[in-house]
């Protein structure tokens, strides 16, 4: 990767292969009467939001709104999630680890589970920006911070502006808000990453699309 060459990387649908908030809330609802429906449409927010038909910080609203995990619901979780790491990512741990200064893991999902997953990767755990949740003394999501910058609209956008990065700054992801990035000026380029999901109307926005990681590191070569 050349200097001054950075890399914005969406952790769901890209770096794993799930849908993070729909995992967790099929574990948080597992006894819920009405558990199928109720992940069905939380599924379906999420598309609506990965689609920018609405805004993240209403797309993240409505989900939460059904189901709110406990640490113990985290770590299962965690347990998932680490077995639907992308292949093609743990295959290029080596460049990950390499250029770790220069990439930044950024998501709408929150940090007590992305932290994990990217600690197996041997990525900074300071370069990962993403949502919280708050926790009562018994362990128990009870909202989350509605403060952080990933919280609110366009906050993707917000929080690469923050970081006043000098140089090229290259966007991969599967969804609007990575997208975003570029439209509003914030970024370089696009990469819509479809190992996992593609998304037609995302496709015709990039600058490139890659079917896995690798097709990544050849653009960026």
């Amino acid at each position: 990767m050349q200097k001054n060459t950075y890399l914005i990387i969406d952790f769901d649908s890209t770096i794993v292969g799930v849908e993070s908030l729909d995992k967790l809330a099929e574990i948080v609802l597992k006894n819920h009467p009405q558990r199928v429906q109720i992940v069905e449409q939380i599924k379906e927010i999420t598309v609506m939001g990965m689609e920018g038909k609405i805004t993240f910080d209403e797309s993240l609203k409505r989900r939460l709104s059904f189901f709110l995990p406990t640490k113990s619901d985290l770590n299962m979780l965690i347990d998932i999630l680490k077995q639907n790491i992308s292949r093609s990512f743990l295959q290029n741990k080596k460049f990950l680890q390499e250029y770790k200064d220069a990439i930044y893991v950024l998501s709408g999902g929150f940090r007590e589970y992305i932290l994990p997953i990217i600690r197996e990767l041997g990525l900074r755990s300071d370069h990962v920006f993403a949502n919280n949740f708050l926790f009562d003394a018994q362990g128990r999501a009870v909202g989350y911070n509605t403060n952080n910058l990933l919280a609110k609209s366009q906050g993707k956008t917000l929080t690469v502006k923050s970081l006043s990065l000098e140089g090229t700054v290259i966007v991969v992801g599967d969804g609007f808000t990575d997208y975003e990035i570029v439209q509003q000026g914030i970024a370089d380029r696009f990469i819509a990453y479809t190992e996992y999901v593609s998304r037609p109307e995302i496709l015709e926005k990039a600058d490139k699309i890659a079917l896995v990681f690798d097709d990544v590191l050849e653009y960026i070569a």
